[in-house]
């Protein structure tokens, strides 16, 4: 797959301070990207960039090897082959549902349009809705249409900003998956920017974790949560709780709850302080576990109860049980640890 989109060492500022710097990445075409952080880290920016509304102060951005933005020029962005959907839908309140999809479609005939809007909203699930209006949809419905619209001039790639947020959270995590397999089956490729690590996980093929402008790690959900690159990944990407422990070997360190063997080789020498990361999942209750805790805290989950557990050094872990173990405030349980990925880094 050849890069549809390449980001090369970009500089964006807003208002004379820098807030995206040295920034560069590629999309392979037919893969979905996210770009996840928590507000003000840069990723609207981007997008804002990719799609021709904030200008570059350095790098350049190309789209299908062609420069679409640089440090003095900026492709317009309705000649950029760009699909947008943003978080508020953007429909227009007096144009019917088919209206609004084939708003941008000016060289189509009537029933070419027709045709058109026909089949993208069987493709979002929504047949025969075309003669209704904004304000008679639900709020899925409604952002299906601006799917719906957005591919409809048959775009190079989709940017979608935040598109899920305003969406409560069961329908935010079905729509999140139907979207990836409407772009999937289409081969379009798609950019999602959210702070909701949920909705990355479920959408995007690939994610890069920013903070402050950078992207500090690059990788697919499955590593950012079991391989996080650094503390800030860490503490982002899913849950979990730190242990001190001391480095014994390159493969097995000693902490507050005995030794813990790790698969991956770790560089530091022996007897350097570390934090060990454990993440709810690495915690199985076990009757015979070696671990006696006491719970402090519960959450009920539909089929798990996650706990929050005090162990004896005083410390806390995090674990999912079957909410068939339901354990009480105060109670004493039993758990092992069970860490095929051992993440660790030097104690500050």
């Amino acid at each position: 797959m050849y890069s549809l989109l390449s980001i090369d060492n970009i500089e964006c500022r807003y208002r004379g301070i820098t807030v995206v710097h040295n920034l560069s990445f590629d999309i392979p075409k037919g893969s979905i990207v996210g770009l996840l952080g928590p507000s003000g880290c840069g990723k609207t920016t981007i997008l804002r960039a990719i799609a021709g509304f904030e200008p570059l102060h350095h790098g350049e951005i190309k789209l299908a090897g062609k420069i679409i933005s640089k440090a003095g020029y900026t492709l317009a962005p309705e000649k950029r082959k760009l699909g947008m959907v943003f978080q508020d839908y953007a429909l227009f309140p007096h144009l019917n549902i088919t209206d609004n999809i084939c708003f941008g479609l000016k060289k189509l005939t009537a029933s070419e349009k027709n045709k058109t809007s026909q089949e993208l909203l069987e493709l979002v699930g929504m047949s025969g809705m075309g003669k209704r209006f904004p304000h008679e949809l639900s709020g899925g419905q409604q952002q299906r249409v601006a799917l719906a619209r957005a591919l409809a001039p048959q775009p190079d790639i989709i940017l979608m900003d935040e598109p899920f947020s305003n969406l409560d959270v069961e329908l935010r995590e079905r729509l999140s998956t139907e979207v990836r397999d409407i772009l999937k089956q289409r081969g379009i490729t798609g950019v999602i920017v959210t702070h909701d690590q949920h909705e990355a996980f479920a959408i995007a093929d690939t994610i890069g974790v920013m903070s402050h402008g950078d992207i500090l790690q690059w990788d697919t959900p499955y590593n950012l949560y079991h391989e996080p690159a650094n503390r800030f990944v860490a503490d982002f990407i899913g849950q979990g709780s730190f242990l001190k422990a001391t480095v014994l070997s390159p493969n097995s360190l000693e902490t507050e709850l005995g030794l813990l063997k790790s698969e991956h080789t770790m560089l530091w020498p022996k007897g350097t302080q570390v934090d060990v990361l454990i993440r709810p999942d690495d915690v199985l209750p076990d009757s015979f576990g070696n671990i006696t805790a006491i719970v402090t805290k519960k959450a009920f989950k539909g089929a798990e109860i996650l706990y929050t557990l005090q162990i004896p050094t005083g410390g806390t872990l995090l674990s999912l049980f079957p909410s068939h173990y339901n354990h009480e405030i105060g109670e004493t349980v039993n758990v092992s640890i069970e860490a095929d990925h051992v993440v660790a880094f030097a104690r500050d």
